[in-house]
Formats: C-alpha cells, structure tokens, sequence
C-alpha cells in the first residue's frame, strides 16, 4: 500500500500547537512519557499473553531501549511490548477519545498563559506521546503488532504540522520503535549521560529494564585497560518494587519519585499509606493520596482505584473493586499473591481475597486520615478542601464506617472564624449544658448563611450552627440522624422548639392572622404558624423536618429532574413590628392580602427561591413606600 495522508483530529492540532510554540521548564520529561507508553506495551503483552500463547511467539525477555545517534540527531525509544495495528496507530497516535479532552485543552492553555510550563498535564490526561515534539521537529513510529507476521507492520510519521501519513512496513521484532529527530537547541539530550540522569530521575521504578548501548574499555589480564572498547547492553534503572519491600527499607524520597512515575504529578502526594499483610492470605499495597483533586473527580465515566498485581504481572490499571466509591481519590499498587493471573473483573466482585483487600485498604486510610486530622491539621485541612466532599459519601454508602467517617468531617460554623473549620467532636464539646441537638444549615456559601434569619434565636442563644455548603450535606447528615448520641437538626426544617412555649401563649392573639393570611395565600403555603427562631426578620418559609433540603431540591430540578417544590410552612414573627400592625388591620382584607403575598415573597428570596412576579413586587414596595 502506498504511503497514505490524514490529517490530525482537530483536539490534536490543538494540543500540538501549544505543545510546539510554547517555552518550556521541563522538556526532559518527553523521555518520562514514552518510556511509560512503552512499559504500559509490555505490560498489556505479559498480561494477554496469559490467555494467548501467539502473544508470547518471539519470547518475553521483556526490555526498554534508549539509542541515541549524535550525527543524525535522533533518539529512538523501543520496546518489544504488544505493539499496534494499522488502525490501533491511527486511533492512538491521531486522534484522542478521552472524555476529558475539552478539559485538559482548557487546563493545557491556562498553564500556558501562566507560566509556559504544561509538562505537569502531558501524562495526567493520556496524551503523553505528544510531548516528543517538545524536542523533535519530526517523529516517525513503526510498530508490529505480537502474534502477526514480520511484514505486517505499519510506519507514522509526522512533523506535527496538521497531517501525518501511514504506510506499510517490515519489523524484525515485535513492538514498538519512536525515533525523534531533534531540533537543534535539544542536542544536548544526545549525550550518554543527560539519557541516565533522566531515566534515573523519573523512569527508575519502571519494572522493566531500560537498557541502552555503551563503551566500555577493555581490560587486560593484570586489569589495565588495552585502548579498546567494547559494546555493552547498560541498565539504566533499579526495576525496584518498592510495594514489596518493608517500608522501613523504602526512604520517603523513594516514595515520592514512584508516586510522580505513576500519576505524572508534579506535586509529591499529600499522603504515603504502605503496609503487608501476611497469614493466611498475603498482600502488599502502596497507596498515595494526592494533593488535588483530579479534573474528573465526579464524572460518572471515570475510572478510578490502584493498579492490581499478581505475581508481578499488571493485572488491572485501575482496579475499582480495591476501594470503595468514598475512597476514589486513592492511587497506587496492591499486589497478592493468592489471586490467579487469568482473574475477570466478574470474579473480582465476589472474590472473597478482594473483600479483605478491600477492608484493610479502608482501614489503613481512615487511620492515615484520622492521624494526619490530629497531628497535622494544616494539611489535613487542604486535604478536606479538595477530597471532603467525596469523603463525605462514605458517611451515607458506608453504615459500618459512617460515624468514624463523620468524625473526619469539617465544618464552617458561627462559632469559627471564616476560613477556619471545626470537627463534631470539636462542637459537642463546646454544646449548651442543656443542649441535646447538634444544629446545621444549608447554603451555597458561608457569606450566604451567616446572616440568615433562620439563625437569629440561635445566635441570640449562642447556640451554634454549623455551615453546610455541600449541596449533598442534607441528605448526608439527614441520614446520619445522630452522632453520639446527638441528632442533627436543620434550622431551615421542622420546628425548633425554641422558646415554644411563648409561641404558644401568643398563638390566641394572632389565630385570625394566621386564618386570614393562609387564606389570601391558599395553596402557596402548606400552613402559617408563629414562630421564635426569628428576631429581626418577620417571615420565613420552613419544609417539614422529614422534606427535602430546599437548596438540594434547587440542585436537583437545575439536573433537569422532573419535581414539584415542597409545600412550604410559612412562619411569621409575632414580635416583628409589620406583624404587629397587620394583627391591627384585620379589618382591611385587602390591604391584609397585599401585605400577606409581600410578607411570603420576602421569605422566598431569604430561602433563595425565585418569586413568581418581581415587577409586581417592585411595584407594591414602590406604592407602599410613596404612602410613607
């Protein structure tokens, strides 16, 4: 077949343009990238290998190799891992079918406007074979899929214009082989020695080796060198697997490197978690929780959870059966040495190894949680800002764990200053002597909430109030129902029963308002009650204790959810001077009836609702303020 032309995916242009006429900090970490690409190769090899036997035809000494060629001003990075197809090429190398592709061009072109520097993305969004045209003004890539014929091998090349041309080819080998050409100001990469400080630096816990061709000298019988050299095959990595060692053994900077290989993160992780288990069934694992939450954190087609090892082979990239839904964020190795190599994701799920994998995992990262929340509550702290609202998931899906898992909860509330959280425990200890309820409200934000009308008993009681701005926390926290003992109350639901008692010695002065006002409202409210919560304001509109949370049903309906609004209970302040004078007025039922649907409108902007006629509103505060 003749050489054949196609142009990128328009996402590809995209990122090669940025790629291409952009400085960068980092372009040494190309080498990082394709080097991950190519263990990835070797590792889908060994694993379909298992099942086929034609995979593993021309042997599994599996190896990386790095040649440099300082008069043609290449670098070539081969592996002899599954290789690809005429068509797998195309779909991997010219376009990108990644779900988060409009999100990281998004991220891509903010990191370039800010500082230049986008090699923290490469890797993050499986686009890492694009960062070769940092350094190289051409790219070619030849590769024979395992298990086919050594004249079915298909050669890309491509100058990262706006095209690229495939043609058919002939690999010896099976795998895959990149050559760059390098642009002038890269030469310096082509030196035997930047090639092992880079591999050392980012590649050196990559399990496979890295080899690369060097001079040695040749030594005579008394050890003197001759003057000759020889060709010899140099590893340039450790292939250390840190999960399997004590972690006594394994430093922190370690650690920190394996955690870069793996993510492509720029920042080392927030948190460390490595342990053994040995007995009756063995595991190791190596979990990191990163510093910031990744971009599809809540995208309902992400895939999450550590990579899966058995026996040294890379049975799963992401195994979500490792942890639970809560615990997403979590990253790294678990490898077992009891589960069989040819294991299906329908095995996993009801394997009882994967059950007590599972539960250790859990409870090794509610431990880490629970000492870092104590000895290092700073970082704890950034830790709950980008992961609490997924933590708080387990509170809700997770009833053996959920008051452990309430005890890692921040909270905002009247009694902090902004910016500064506290925990349950934290509140219980500061509660009233006869307080029995630990008392919430719900908003969009702090600077919302803490000059609602539904706090304004509360705070005159010194009462506090935590602040919940997760739209989910009311459903969360609702279901909680208690937490030592004491039950969560809403002061947006139900009745608080503050004060209940002179509510009720009023409640015969004000029977015909209420009639009356219900009546003028009718069907708009489910009830009209007096109330003490208020102070300043005189109206506001309550669900009942068991309804759902006003600012989650707003949520819900902008979801596109097909749902009627709660029937409200409109309470009014006994003591607020407008119901006051509207107690005296009963006669006028028309002045009554205005005032009574200005009154309900008001309480639905506190609550955040939007009212049915604003120009009207605005027209009967206009007329009521000219009477003044």
């Amino acid at each position: 077949m003749a050489v054949e032309k196609k142009e990128f995916q328009t996402e590809v242009s995209q990122i090669l343009n940025i790629v291409i006429h952009s400085l960068y900090s980092n372009k040494e970490i190309f080498l990082r990238e394709l080097i991950s690409n190519a263990s990835d190769a070797i590792d889908k090899a060994a694993y379909e290998g298992l099942t086929d036997s034609k995979i593993y035809e021309g042997g599994t000494d599996w190896k990386i190799k790095i040649a440099a060629d300082p008069e043609a001003k290449t670098i070539t990075i081969s592996d002899n891992g599954i290789g690809m197809t005429r068509d797998e090429m195309i779909k991997s190398l010219g376009t990108i079918a990644h779900s988060g592709t409009k999100e990281f061009l998004k991220q891509l072109q903010e990191a370039n406007k800010a500082d230049g520097n986008i090699s923290n993305l490469i890797g993050q969004f499986g686009v890492g074979f694009y960062s070769a045209f940092m350094v190289a003004d051409h790219v070619s890539v030849i590769s024979r899929k395992r298990g086919t014929a050594v004249d079915s091998a298909t050669r890309w090349e491509s100058d990262a214009q706006s095209s690229y041309t495939v043609e058919e080819a002939s690999k010896e080998a099976a795998g895959t082989e990149i050559t760059l050409h390098l642009t002038d100001e890269n030469e310096n990469l082509l030196k035997d020695w930047e090639l092992r400080r880079i591999v050392g630096t980012y590649s050196d816990y990559i399990s496979y080796p890295i080899v690369m061709d060097s001079q040695k000298a040749i030594m005579d019988s008394e050890g003197k060198e001759t003057g000759e050299k020889e060709t010899v095959e140099e590893t340039l990595n450790s292939m250390k697997a840190l999960w399997l060692k004590d972690k006594a053994e394994v430093s922190a900077e370690e650690q920190e490197q394996f955690y870069k290989h793996i993510t492509h993160d720029y920042e080392p992780a927030t948190a460390t978690i490595q342990f053994k288990v040995e007995g009756s069934m063995e595991f190791a694992a190596l979990l990191f929780i990163p510093a910031h939450a990744p971009f599809n954190l809540f995208h309902a087609d992400a895939t999450f959870g550590p990579m899966l090892y058995v026996k040294r082979v890379q049975i799963m990239e992401h195994c979500e059966e490792l942890v639970p839904q809560y615990l997403r964020f979590l990253t790294g190795v678990v490898e077992s040495g009891d589960l069989p190599l040819n294991i299906s994701r329908e095995i996993l799920q009801n394997n009882r190894h994967m059950s007590v994998m599972q539960k250790n995992i859990v409870r090794k990262t509610l431990d880490a949680l629970a000492d870092m929340q104590r000895d290092e509550p700073e970082k704890y702290g950034k830790f709950f800002k980008e992961f609490g609202k997924v933590l708080k998931e387990g509170i809700h899906y997770d009833h053996e764990r959920r008051e452990t898992i309430a005890k890692l909860a921040l909270f905002e509330s009247t009694a902090t200053k902004a910016g500064d959280t506290t925990t349950l425990d934290d509140y219980i200890s500061r509660m009233k002597a006869e307080q029995k309820d630990i008392y919430y409200i719900t908003g969009a934000s702090r600077r919302e909430l803490e000059n609602s009308p539904y706090l304004e008993t509360l705070k005159e009681k010194e009462l506090e109030v935590l602040f919940m701005t997760d739209e989910v926390d009311d459903i969360i926290f609702g279901g909680l129902h208690q937490y030592k003992e004491h039950t969560f109350k809403s002061v947006m639901k139900g009745d608080l029963e503050l004060d209940k008692d002179v509510a009720e010695a009023k409640a015969k002065d004000y029977e015909v308002l209420l009639k009356q006002m219900k009546e003028a409202l009718g069907d708009k409210v489910e009830s009209i009650r007096l109330t003490t919560r208020l102070k300043s304001s005189p109206a506001c509109l309550v669900v009942g204790a068991n309804a759902l949370d006003p600012q989650m049903e707003r949520m819900m309906r902008a979801m596109g959810q097909m749902m009627p609004p709660s029937k409200r209970i409109l309470e009014i302040n006994p003591d607020h001077a407008l119901i006051v004078a509207m107690n005296k007025e009963l006669g006028d039922d028309a002045k009554l009836k205005e005032y009574a649907g200005l009154i309900y409108d008001q309480a639905l902007l506190l609550e955040g609702e939007k009212i049915e006629d604003p120009a009207g509103f605005v027209q009967k505060i206009s007329a009521i303020m000219a009477r003044v």
